[in-house]
């Protein structure tokens, strides 16, 4: 089970953590984020390979989103700085175990996992 949190309003220009709390542990998971925006596919935004803080990242969110990991908390973080009204979204936390070290996708065909999602608003 995932549970995501941290979400909400935030005007251009702001910050946002998010976390998503893992019932099981990570570690030999991997872990992605992922955001629909109303009409819109959902898209991948970052992922963590299993076992390792080897990282990947949409080119629309590149520099300014940071996906981290805590495996004694099994808690995935994603640090979004720099919103803008394009960022406005579900976001989704989504995991799949894999075999240590095996790299991550941000495809949602790759997760077997999924939270409930969370808000995120970028608005003046």
């Amino acid at each position: 089970q995932l549970v995501e949190s941290g979400g909400g309003l935030v005007q251009p220009g702001g910050s946002l953590r998010l976390s998503c709390a893992a019932s099981e542990r990570i570690l030999d998971h991997a872990m992605g984020w992922f955001r629909q925006a109303p009409g819109k596919e959902r898209e991948g935004v970052s992922c963590l390979n299993s076992g390792l803080d080897f990282a990947t990242y949409a080119d629309s969110v590149k520099g300014r989103f940071t996906i981290s990991r805590d495996n004694d908390q099994n808690t995935v973080y994603l640090e979004m700085n720099s919103l803008n009204p394009e960022d406005t979204a579900v976001y989704y936390c989504a995991a799949v175990r894999k075999r240590l070290f095996a790299p991550c996708e941000l495809d949602t065909a790759g997760y077997s996992s999924w939270g409930q999602g969370t808000q995120v608003t970028v608005n003046s």
